[in-house]
Parts: C-alpha cells; sequence; structure tokens
C-alpha cells in the first residue's frame, strides 16, 4: 500500500490551498453577507460566488475529478481526496470548483453512462459550470436506505416513460439554476430484486414535476442549492432519457456512490480539521479562574483524542480510495461502508468538543459549529445509516469465516 502523493497531486493540492487563503476563507463574510441580502427570497446565486468561478477556472482548478476520463483532470480517487478535505473546510467551495454535490456524481453518470445526446444537452454545460443538477432517490414513504423498497414507478407508454412517485431529500431541486434531474425508479417490480430499478434524466421543470416544499437541516436551509420534497405526477420524458438500460438502476448506483463516498467523507475530515482549528485557538484564547482552557488536562486529552482520530479516518480513507483505484469498487465495498460509518461519527464527535470549547456561543451561529454539527449529523444518515453499512460491514467480516 503507497499513500504517498503523486507530484501531480501535490502540485494541485498546493494550488488548492493557496487559492483558499487568497480567495476563500477572505470572503466568508461576503459570501455570507451578500446571501442575507437575499432576505426570504434567498434561492438564487450570490455574485461572489460566480465572481470566483472565473477566477478557479482561470488558474486551472477545475472538474478535478473524474478519475480515468479526458473531461476532468484525470486525477485518481487517491489523488484526488485531499483535494476535498481542503475545499470542505468551507462549505461553499466545492462549487467555486465546480467540483460540489450532487453535480460530480451526476456527471459521473452521464459521462459514464449517457448517450451523445445527454452529454452535449446536460453533461456539457455542467461542465462548464452554467447549469446545477439534482440526485432523486430518497423517498419518505419507504425505507430508502434499502434502495430496492424504492416505488416511484417508470413505465414505458410508446416512445416515452411515464413517472410517477414522490421524492425527498432531492439535493439541489431549490437552485434555480438547476436543469436537469437524475432519478431512480422501478421499470419492472417482477424483475429480480436488484433489476427492478432503472435510473433516468428528467428535465427539470417538466410538467408534472411539483417541489412540495424545501427541506431544511436542523434549521439550515442550505440556498442556494438545497434540498426538497419533489411530487411526479404523470411525467413524461422521451424513452432515450433512460441511462444505460432497464433494470440498470443499481449498476449505476454502484459507479457513483464509490467515488461519492470518498468526495463526501474527506469533506467531513475538512470539516473536523476547521472545528478542531477554532477549537485549539478557544483553548488558548480563554483564560477563566486565571487559567488557559489550554493548560488543562481536560482539554489537553479532548485535543488529543480528536488530532488521532481526525487522522486515523483520513487514512481509512486513503485506503479505501487506494483500493477503489486498484482492486475497484466491488472489492472495496467494505471498506468504503467503513469510511462511510468512521468519518461521519468522528466529525460529529470533534464539532461536539468545538461547541464544548466555545460554551454558549458554540450554539450560534457566530463560528460556524452549530452548521458544521448539523451537516455531520446528517451524514450520519445520507447514502443510507449507519446501521445498515454497519450490517454490510458485519456480515462481509463473518462471511470469510463462514466455510472454515
Amino acid at each position: 500500500m503507497d499513500f504517498a502523493q503523486s507530484a501531480r497531486s501535490k502540485d494541485v493540492c498546493a494550488r488548492l490551498q493557496a487559492f483558499m487563503d487568497e480567495h476563500i476563507y477572505p470572503n466568508e463574510e461576503t459570501y455570507e453577507r451578500q446571501m442575507h441580502a437575499f432576505g426570504e427570497n434567498r434561492w438564487q446565486t450570490p455574485q461572489i460566488l460566480e465572481d470566483l468561478k472565473k477566477v478557479a477556472k482561470a488558474e486551472g482548478l477545475w472538474n478535478m475529478f473524474l478519475p480515468d476520463s479526458e473531461l476532468g483532470a484525470g486525477l485518481t480517487n487517491l489523488e484526488f481526496a485531499p483535494m476535498h478535505e481542503i475545499m470542505g473546510k468551507v462549505g461553499w467551495a466545492g462549487e467555486v470548483f465546480n467540483c460540489s454535490a450532487p453535480d460530480t456524481g451526476n456527471m459521473e453518470v452521464l459521462e459514464r453512462y449517457g448517450t451523445a445526446e445527454h452529454k452535449e444537452r446536460w453533461l456539457k454545460p455542467l461542465l462548464a459550470g452554467e447549469i446545477r443538477s439534482a440526485f432523486l432517490m430518497t423517498e419518505p414513504a419507504v425505507a430508502s436506505s434499502d434502495a430496492t423498497n424504492i416505488s416511484t414507478s417508470i413505465v414505458r407508454d410508446g416512445d416515452e416513460y411515464v413517472i410517477n412517485g414522490r421524492k425527498w431529500w432531492s439535493s439541489g431541486v431549490p437552485d434555480p439554476r438547476c436543469k436537469v434531474y437524475i432519478l431512480m425508479g422501478k421499470t419492472d417490480p417482477n424483475a429480480p430484486t436488484h433489476l427492478q430499478q432503472s435510473m433516468i434524466a428528467v428535465p427539470a421543470g417538466a410538467p408534472g414535476v411539483t417541489m412540495v416544499r424545501t427541506l431544511p437541516v436542523f434549521g439550515f436551509d442550505h440556498a442556494p442549492h438545497g434540498h426538497a420534497e419533489v411530487l411526479l405526477e404523470n411525467v413524461r420524458v422521451p424513452a432515450s432519457n433512460l441511462l444505460l438500460g432497464e433494470g440498470r438502476g443499481f449498476e449505476i448506483a454502484q459507479g457513483r456512490l464509490g467515488p461519492g463516498r470518498i468526495h463526501h467523507c474527506m469533506r467531513a475530515i475538512g470539516v473536523a480539521e476547521r472545528a478542531l482549528e477554532r477549537m485549539c485557538k478557544r483553548l488558548v484564547s480563554r483564560t477563566p479562574f486565571g487559567k488557559k482552557l489550554s493548560e488543562q488536562s481536560l482539554w489537553v486529552d479532548r485535543v488529543a483524542d480528536c488530532r488521532t482520530e481526525i487522522n486515523m479516518c483520513r487514512m481509512l480513507v486513503y485506503h479505501a480510495a487506494w483500493m477503489m483505484d486498484t482492486v475497484g469498487n466491488k472489492v472495496a465495498r467494505s471498506e468504503i461502508a467503513q469510511i462511510k460509518v468512521a468519518c461521519a461519527r468522528m466529525t460529529q464527535r470533534v464539532v461536539d468538543m468545538a461547541i464544548q470549547a466555545h460554551g454558549g456561543g458554540g450554539v450560534t451561529t457566530d463560528f460556524g459549529l452549530a452548521e458544521a454539527y448539523a451537516y455531520a449529523r446528517i451524514l450520519r444518515i445520507v447514502d443510507g445509516p449507519d446501521e445498515v453499512h454497519n450490517r454490510s460491514i458485519g456480515t462481509m467480516e463473518l462471511r470469510k469465516y463462514s466455510n472454515r
């Protein structure tokens, strides 16, 4: 196992860090101020975001994902992983470099499985950062942690498919720049379990599509991108919008979710690093009862625990990324599930300690920790709850001994 950064990865990481220091961190307040100025009409893009996207594109810090593709930077999962940690330290930074979810996953789907028409209509403007996209998988009426439960129907009718169902936690739908949804639904309920589902591209705003409501996370709406509940009633799309073919939904999902988990986990590590940084600065600057908090053995131990857990999770993600690059997503299933569980739990613990160090200030919006905690907590559910992944990890481990 060799987790050493390649020369190419080191170069991009150095340039990315320099960009963050020069353009992102100094403009965090500008971003918040512009969003606040929108008032209730928050579903629009702050100008600073569009300005910085132009700078990033000009500096070649653009589309740094898509391994083994001439459309991206051609970086491997292991090479790209540390870049997501750098971007993850500021919630909106990923979009500046056109490397934010769910667009990265959707672009990978369209690049790998889309037709020439799909690529021209949606992939090309997505890669250019001109539009955004959404991913519609989770449903409120079923336990979507097992995707075989998904009930949204996709029925063939001549040269069209008719879609009926209700989705929620559909990230990206409220964004006015969103022009396409990648939707997972059921084309054949009588087929073998993992051949019932398919994925299809649905133009945003198609007749029959209703955004029922936006869904905040612990009160944070994540505008301008956000999450939504979506009702689809007799939505008709061309049959050519089906991706790869009927019954291929799980196959596509496995190709999409593997790299996406690396991105999610490294962003979480970035969140944890920023929280630890804020915690340490707080501890060395506060002197209650005549002694700095940083001199209290309790806090020294907590800082040590946080540092150790962050480093452990980083190495775990690097190992999973290395396996994906060398033996493929299918063989790395357990490792991918492990990082999904470990990184979310670790980030929640680290942010929680940072909040504790800030006292009452930690639960306000003054230090960014309340939103970081909401983000960390939801990660324990996003892409499947901890319990589901742990069951898979345990089952795969026990299987090694079942025939002995």
